[in-house]
């Protein structure tokens, strides 16, 4: 069985590579399908044993299942990688992905609320004020005024507030620490719920920062779904998800004139290439705003 070199391999990814934990799992369940495969079809119990023309049969496996050329993508790039330790290891002579292509994948733009969008997103998380509705908008305060990724805001604690230096520590992918500034309304919004609302739904005064009303840690998909309630009381027609608040906060910064490298800082972002997929948002806001404003936008010109 391949099992103990998978084990190893994710050992690995947590020791030297120092890899997130969700980015971690996501390897291991796409390696798990790969190396199941395997076995199934080819009873393959050595790293060394595994040749081209397997890699080829899985590829055509993924592909008969109709999975997309993003997941197909990812999955590739996870296998790639496995292989490319297992040669490091001289547990195998060639990675033999190494040839194989990705599939083309269309990079869509993320969805992005405009700022008319965002203040009715705010304006519904008030609610009635209630210690949940103060909760909420703490969240989306601090969500889109800073950008946080949705594990990087449901992870974090009172102590790496700094509200009087008007600042917050991340700890972000890899376990990378940066510290991201903080709008007036999102200190605000975070004061108000750390007096008001966090003490009456959280008594035991954990450091767990947003709680649920269990007094628990809030999860992703308790956030996503305040999100999508909130997003129905705005009346924001939009697919979105916390996600979004994120996209908005890069795209919004960038279409008032911050710095690239600025805001690849903020995001957390490794490769400002990244960062560059919010510039072509950026660009689609200022042609919709002239297609839709300019007299002679949407006519060809009469000789």
């Amino acid at each position: 069985m391949l099992d103990s070199f998978l084990k190893e391999y994710i050992y690995y990814l947590k020791i030297t590579k120092n890899l997130a934990k969700n980015t971690i799992i996501s390897y291991q369940n796409d390696l798990i399908d790969y190396l199941d495969f395997l076995d199934k079809q080819y009873h393959l119990s050595q790293p060394d044993k595994i040749v081209k023309q397997h890699a080829l049969n899985y590829m055509n496996h993924l592909k008969r299942a109709e999975l997309s050329a993003r997941s197909i993508a990812r999955k590739l790039s996870a296998i790639k990688s496995f292989h490319h330790y297992l040669v490091t290891e001289k547990l195998c002579d060639e990675n033999i992905f190494i040839s194989i292509s990705q599939p083309k994948v269309t990079n869509a733009l993320p969805v992005v609320l405009n700022q008319e969008e965002i203040m009715r997103l705010i304006d519904a998380a008030k609610g009635e004020l209630n210690v949940l509705d103060i909760r909420n908008l703490a969240m989306v305060e601090l969500a889109y005024g800073s950008g946080l990724r949705v594990s990087e805001l449901i992870n974090l604690r009172v102590s790496d507030l700094h509200l009087n230096n008007s600042l917050v520590k991340i700890i972000g992918k890899g376990s990378k620490e940066r510290i991201v500034p903080l709008g007036e309304n999102a200190v605000f919004a975070i004061r108000k719920y750390l007096v008001e609302s966090r003490p009456m739904i959280h008594p035991e005064g954990k450091d767990t920062l947003f709680v649920n009303r269990s007094g628990q840690k809030l999860s992703r998909v308790g956030f996503y779904k305040i999100i999508q309630k909130l997003a129905l009381v705005a009346k924001i027609d939009k697919s979105i998800s916390p996600h979004t608040l994120r996209h908005s906060f890069a795209t919004h910064l960038l279409e008032n004139g911050a710095d690239l490298r600025a805001v690849q800082e903020l995001l957390g972002h490794e490769d400002i290439m990244t960062t560059e997929n919010y510039t072509h948002i950026s660009k689609q806001h200022l042609q919709n705003a002239y297609q839709s404003a300019h007299p002679r936008a949407n006519r060809k010109e009469v000789n």
